[in-house]
């Protein structure tokens, strides 16, 4: 019989009423306008903007596990120089919010008014131009989310490669295996079983910060609702507008992680299966072989 718990169902059904009587009441609020939600979710500037903010997701995600890679390696590596450049890095990056960031890349023309090309502590320039003609504030939002997530994906793939037994970068190093040779054929491999899941997740956070791109005008999702909104000042439903297409999109991103999750988690069951079919024959064995003994 199975045991009876009230307390569950109660709390259960309380979650189920508080939940069902919010999203009525949001659904049945006049100040919704669920006219206006519907007028403007498929309109160009908001379709627009919700293709650069994919751009800028995939292109910051692309630029920050490249460099977590590098900054992974630097961070383990035994040479005391490219560790610390790599620890202050991290510091540096994990340390300072990301809208300060994405503000000061935004005005970096305001530090370095000219971007100049030609011999160091000399004055000898052989090109030069203004630092508002090379970073745009594509480019700005760019640079400033890829550089963040580098900081925090290298931490997480330093911990995928601590992940991995060091008897195994011995063994690839006794068959002759160089340092490269190992990383790249024995260690990632490997450490992407422990990666992927907080890998996703960063994705996922990724896509929500290039909202924060908007104070530059960025021409994200988000800057294309406050672009809308500045004009007709209905915020409470251009606001529902980028919340649900903020839902749709991480809940479509959210399945490829599911598929990773399950392709690179396959072995390690596959491998506690094995083994614990193993012991168990092995131990069917043993009491076989001790009963025909005792007889």
């Amino acid at each position: 019989m199975p045991l009876r718990h009230p307390w569950r169902l109660s709390a259960a059904g309380i979650l189920i009423v508080a939940l069902g009587g919010t999203i009525w009441s949001i659904a049945k609020n006049p100040n919704v306008e669920w006219s206006i939600v519907a007028h403007y979710f498929f309109s160009d500037l908001v379709v627009n903007g919700v293709l650069v903010t994919l751009y800028l997701t995939f292109i910051a995600m692309a630029i920050g596990i490249v460099g977590a890679v590098a900054i992974a390696v630097m961070r383990l590596s035994e040479n005391p120089v490219l560790s610390s450049i790599a620890k202050f890095y991290i510091w540096f990056f994990r340390g300072t919010p990301v809208l300060i960031q994405i503000i000061f890349w935004g005005y970096i023309g305001a530090l370095y008014p000219q971007v100049k090309l030609g011999i160091p502590f000399t004055h000898v320039t052989f090109w030069s131009t203004g630092s508002s003609a090379i970073i745009t504030p594509m480019l700005a939002a760019i640079l400033s989310l890829g550089l963040n997530e580098i900081a925090y994906s290298g931490e997480i793939i330093r911990g995928g490669i601590s992940g991995v037994a060091k008897g195994q970068v011995e063994a690839a190093h006794s068959l002759g295996l160089t340092p490269t040779q190992t990383t790249r054929k024995i260690v990632l491999p490997q450490a992407m079983r422990i990666v992927v899941p907080p890998m996703g997740n960063e994705v996922l956070t990724m896509l929500k910060e290039t909202a924060l791109v908007s104070v530059i005008a960025g021409r994200d999702l988000m800057t294309a609702v406050q672009q809308i909104y500045s004009q007709n000042y209905q915020v409470i439903p251009l606001l529902v507008v980028a919340g649900i297409w903020y839902l749709i999109l991480t809940s479509l991103l959210s399945y490829p992680q599911r598929l990773l999750e399950r392709r690179y988690g396959r072995s390690r069951v596959s491998a506690m299966g094995s083994s614990g079919s193993r012991r168990l024959l092995l131990g069917f064995t043993g009491s076989k072989k001790a009963a025909l003994s005792h007889d």
